[in-house]
């Protein structure tokens, strides 16, 4: 099973998947220390259509928006882990801190981020509703987070 598509096969992908009449899901983030709650989200963003693609942020973009310490996992890692989910049926890293270019190279039928993301404020919202798509956002079920996962690892083990 590949885990990890290039921008231009993901595009491909996308081309092959709109031809079949297949609604499209697109979502991105970071997802560094994999946990419930990334899994209870991706599990709801791909019931909202029939294929789910996910957009991770490369090493490099992580680093730029979260800081030098940030990933503790390595993108292909990351991706591997992703791409091992019954929810998640394809993977591809995106450099830049958002992602604009890669929605508007997809231009998914359903856009989905966070309740924690204003509708107005998703980025690519504009390109997926200028093309009869849907923007969507997805309650987050617990308060489970990467920051509060990486605080609680330091509090009980830090020197």
């Amino acid at each position: 099973m590949k885990t990890l598509y290039t921008r231009n096969e993901i595009k491909e992908v996308r081309a092959a998947l709109k031809a079949e009449g297949r609604k499209v899901v697109f979502t991105n983030g970071v997802f560094d220390i994999l946990h419930a709650g990334h899994v209870d989200y991706l599990n709801k963003a791909r019931a909202a259509g029939d294929v789910l693609i996910l957009g991770l942020n490369s090493d490099a973009s992580v680093r730029r928006i979260k800081g030098e310490r940030r990933p503790i996992v390595p993108e292909h890692e990351r991706a591997f882990v992703l791409a091992n989910l019954k929810a998640v049926d394809y993977v591809t890293l995106f450099e830049e801190d958002t992602p604009h270019e890669i929605i508007s190279d997809l231009i998914p039928d359903i856009l989905i981020k966070g309740a924690d993301w204003a509708i107005d404020k998703i980025v690519g919202r504009e390109i997926v509703e200028a093309n009869g798509g849907v923007v969507k956002t997805i309650e987050f079920v617990n308060q489970t987070s990467t920051t509060n996962i990486i605080k609680t690892v330091l509090e009980r083990y830090g020197g």
